[in-house]
């Protein structure tokens, strides 16, 4: 049985003790570590954590759940019977065919999001841009992180480039082969906080995941020379403990992830777009285009070398794509309601 302090250890905090509260406070709260097929697997102390004990197994029917995820299993030890309220979770939209007004969670409870980016060939602001709507929504802190410093002479300027579309969100630069940089990622679990990285197969994520962690759980695996890509050799996400006893923490570490489409936007966009939107409320129109309008403060951004004009293309083009994405989820909402003969869907709230 685990204890209070048990759970603080996994990352336990008062939201959650209040999630749990408003269920009734059934069970003990146990927490998901690795998903494999419609199974679950779970811990609720250090020890089945560090693998010194055998972990808790049981099947997801019913239960839609993520690695971090805080649950309540069944009586009998066979399901998942609750999960409690996340405080955050990185989500995305499924990305197989048939399945495209379906969210995918990544991740759930996460503190901080590393947003992973290699130097050994040239990181991609579009891709960031994408990244950082994602963290936003998520209600993690973003992190963006600069990879393979030991392939370059000077980082610096690829870091600037990336610090102009991250506005604010630190910039950091990390080498997982020297160790620099480790120390600065490991201090944002301080307090048993939960950590997780987005990024690219081949961006170095495994060889940071075995820095932080302390051993060489993550195989790594050859890169190619001549595009610095290779192939990320985790398969499935996993709830990993740090190996530092000052300041604990965990890392989930997901699978590389090559193709980044967006889920429905909180303030993400918003955000991750500011100077544009800041912009935006200087023109003379509220319904301004941004296009021929006179008094229109992003034109003129433009034309005075002060907004990249790929920039704001991107910027419409994400706008776009939650628009399309809006209209898929309601077609798919109608022909769900057809099926069902107008009657009202299940109430599946205990397991948001």
């Amino acid at each position: 049985m685990s204890s209070t302090a048990d759970r603080v250890a996994l990352g336990w905090s008062d939201a959650f003790e209040v999630a749990w509260a408003s269920i009734g406070s059934p069970g003990v709260p146990v927490r998901v570590s690795r998903l494999d097929r419609g199974w679950s697997t779970a811990i609720s102390t250090m020890d089945q954590a560090r693998g010194l004990v055998d972990p808790i197994r049981m099947r997801n029917i019913g239960a839609e759940v993520a690695v971090g995820d805080w649950i309540i299993v069944s009586d009998d030890g066979e399901k998942v019977e609750h999960v409690l309220e996340r405080t955050s979770a990185f989500t995305r939209r499924a990305s197989f065919d048939g399945m495209r007004a379906v969210s995918h969670t990544l991740a759930a409870n996460i503190d901080v999001v590393f947003l992973v980016h290699a130097l050994g060939s040239p990181p991609s602001p579009r891709r960031l841009e994408r990244e950082l709507v994602l963290a936003f929504d998520s209600g993690a802190e973003p992190v963006v992180v600069l990879t393979k410093t030991d392939l370059v002479d000077d980082p610096e300027p690829t870091r600037l480039e990336l610090a102009e579309v991250a506005l604010g969100v630190p910039v950091l630069l990390v080498s997982g082969v020297t160790g620099n940089g480790i120390d600065s990622l490991r201090s944002y679990a301080h307090g048993n906080r939960t950590l997780t990285f987005l990024g690219a197969s081949g961006v170095g994520k495994s060889t940071i995941v075995n820095a932080l962690v302390g051993n060489q759980r993550q195989a790594t695996s050859e890169v190619r020379e001549g595009d610095q890509r290779g192939r990320h050799t985790t398969v499935a996400a996993e709830l990993v403990p740090l190996d530092d006893s000052t300041t604990g923490g965990w890392l989930i570490d997901t699978p590389g992830v090559r193709a980044l489409s967006l889920w429905l936007s909180g303030n993400g966009i918003e955000r991750a777009f500011a100077d544009v939107f800041d912009l935006m409320d200087g023109c003379r129109f509220r319904d301004c285009k941004h296009d021929q309008e006179p008094g229109c403060a992003v034109q003129a951004a433009m034309s005075a070398g002060e907004l990249h004009p790929v920039r704001l293309n991107a910027l419409e083009k994400l706008i776009e794509e939650e628009a399309a994405l809006e209209e898929e989820q309601r077609a798919r909402e109608k022909v769900a309601d057809r099926r069902r003969g107008g009657r009202k869907p299940p109430d599946k709230s205990e397991f948001d």
